[in-house]
């Protein structure tokens, strides 16, 4: 009966065997808009690795530390002043979001930047990870607090 209806409801629909097969021009232009997007794509992602080499270095690190995909991450916590443990965190649903955005917040003040840096950095990374790498913003201390050398004492006797 419903195999009936269901013959009975297709029947009337037109059955086309027309479809649109793209032509070679077609082609080859959407693999150049690929081919462009790719390389600007990859362009800011160069940007972004070597405006992390440069802010582990402006922090004290070694610059290729910024290659090394987990490290990486933990390193930055260190240099914000985090505990290392937040990186577990990063693997909680919605506590990874509030700890990304504390934890650029944290980046910005170490490098005696504003609230707006901060927005910069979630909303526009691209430009604002080398903004902070090549300009002359200069490292604070962890969360914008100054860094202090406590020398020890030396008894005489």
């Amino acid at each position: 009966m419903l195999l009936t209806l269901i013959a009975q409801a297709t029947e009337s629909l037109p059955i086309t065997t027309d479809y649109y097969a793209p032509s070679a021009a077609d082609t080859q232009a959407a693999a150049a808009g690929g081919s462009v997007f790719g390389f600007i794509y990859f362009v800011f992602i160069v940007l972004m690795i070597v405006g992390m080499w440069k802010i582990f270095v402006k922090a004290g690190r070694p610059g290729w530390y910024a290659l090394i995909p987990i490290y990486s991450t933990i390193v930055l916590l260190q240099i914000v002043g985090k505990p290392e443990w937040w990186f577990l965190l990063m693997f909680v649903p919605l506590a990874n979001i509030i700890v990304m955005f504390m934890m650029w917040s944290e980046l910005s003040k170490s490098f005696g930047k504003s609230t707006g840096f901060t927005l910069a950095l979630i909303f526009l990374p691209f430009f604002a990870i080398p903004a902070l790498g090549f300009g002359g913003a200069k490292y604070v201390g962890p969360g914008g607090k100054p860094m202090t050398l406590t020398v020890p004492e030396v008894k005489q006797a």
